[in-house]
This record gives structure tokens, C-alpha cells and sequence, in this order.
């Protein structure tokens, strides 16, 4: 098992989290295991390929520039040329 110390924390932090463990019934250290824990373990669903191209879509305002794709192969194109 690894040790993990931090420090600087807010006393506002600190109650809170001296709060939520007791309602738990853990000691403090066992309720930011927890917390760290459920943080690290939480695996989001994958996206589709639609949802990415929506998002694409969206940094452009739904106007992506023509041609990328080739503008982007061409210059791979003239790298390997020079390599």
C-alpha cells in the first residue's frame, strides 16, 4: 500500500470531511480513502462515435473547416518527404 500525505487543508475542509466520517462511522483517514476510491474508480461510458462528432461540430459552431482531413495528410505527406 502506498502513503499519501496532504497538506494545507482548508479548516472548512477539515470539519467537513471530520463530518461525513462520523456520519459514516469511519475515522477520518477511512473516509478519504473512501472518497479517493470512489474518485479514482468511477469509469465514464465511452462515447459514441456520433457524440464525438457532435462535439467536433461544436468547436467549429457547427461549421468545421473543409478539407482538414486532406490539409492534414498532405502536410504528413511533405514531413515525411524532408525525413
Amino acid at each position: 500500500m502506498s502513503v499519501l500525505t496532504v497538506r494545507n487543508i482548508p479548516d472548512d475542509v477539515h470539519r467537513g470531511l471530520r463530518v461525513r466520517a462520523a456520519k459514516a462511522h469511519r475515522s477520518m483517514e477511512a473516509e478519504a480513502r473512501a472518497i479517493l476510491a470512489d474518485a479514482c474508480t468511477q469509469i465514464e461510458a465511452p462515447i459514441t462515435g456520433a457524440e464525438l462528432q457532435a462535439w467536433c461540430r461544436s468547436l467549429y459552431g457547427g461549421h468545421p473547416p473543409a478539407g482538414a482531413v486532406d490539409d492534414l495528410i498532405a502536410e504528413r505527406r511533405r514531413e515525411a518527404a524532408r525525413e
